[in-house]
């Protein structure tokens, strides 16, 4: 039965927000209010999680440490496919306003650095939900920069004691994509 709680969204926004967010390419320039995505933050720390392990790290990037990372992958970029698509990547990752890197704490036993890995995965989305309410777009990107050692020496992050989830760009959309997604007969199994 639905509920009525003015506390609660009703089933129709919460499944607006859901079907409405998508990943963003272009952003406009100015970024968002930091008090914004710090409420986003303190609420994603709401993910399930395993025997409340709480093991999601966040890491703020200033523009220096920006910098460092558009610049490093783009010497990545220049190295796989030459100067000029490593010149306008650079270019492109400079002009993202917001950036986000979201690791999960490893653990020596395997199923609860699956478990834990798996709760900072919900945590990110939470954020990106929140934000995206605010009319702030997300893109969440795992690419070749972010398995670089010295992209973990830059953020100054143990890489065996933390494993990356996410770099998340963040900022207002330049530009919203539009998507389907399968039907759910295609994807659903219905066990006896």
């Amino acid at each position: 039965m639905p509920h009525s709680d003015p506390l609660f969204p009703t089933p129709a926004q919460t499944a607006h927000l859901i079907r409405t967010r998508r990943t963003i390419h272009l952003f406009k320039p100015e970024p968002p209010p930091l008090d914004v995505l710090k409420k986003g933050l303190a609420l994603a720390r709401w993910a399930p999680n395993h025997r409340l392990t709480e093991p999601w790290r966040f890491y703020l990037l200033g523009e220096e440490t920006r910098a460092a990372i558009a610049h490093l992958n783009a010497d990545l970029v220049t190295e796989a496919r030459g100067e000029a698509a490593g010149r306008s990547k650079r270019e492109r990752w400079l002009s993202i306003p917001g950036w986000l890197v979201v690791t999960a704490q490893r653990s020596d036993d395997p199923y609860r650095d699956s478990e834990d890995y798996a709760a900072t995965c919900c945590a990110v989305h939470n954020l990106q939900l929140y934000l995206w309410s605010h009319g702030i777009g997300t893109k969440w990107t795992t690419g070749p920069v972010t398995q670089e050692p010295r992209f973990f020496e830059l953020l100054a992050i143990d890489s065996e004691v933390e494993r990356l989830v996410s770099l998340l760009w963040y900022g207002y959309p330049a530009e919203v994509p539009q998507t389907e997604r399968k039907p759910l007969e295609e994807v659903l199994v219905v066990c006896p």
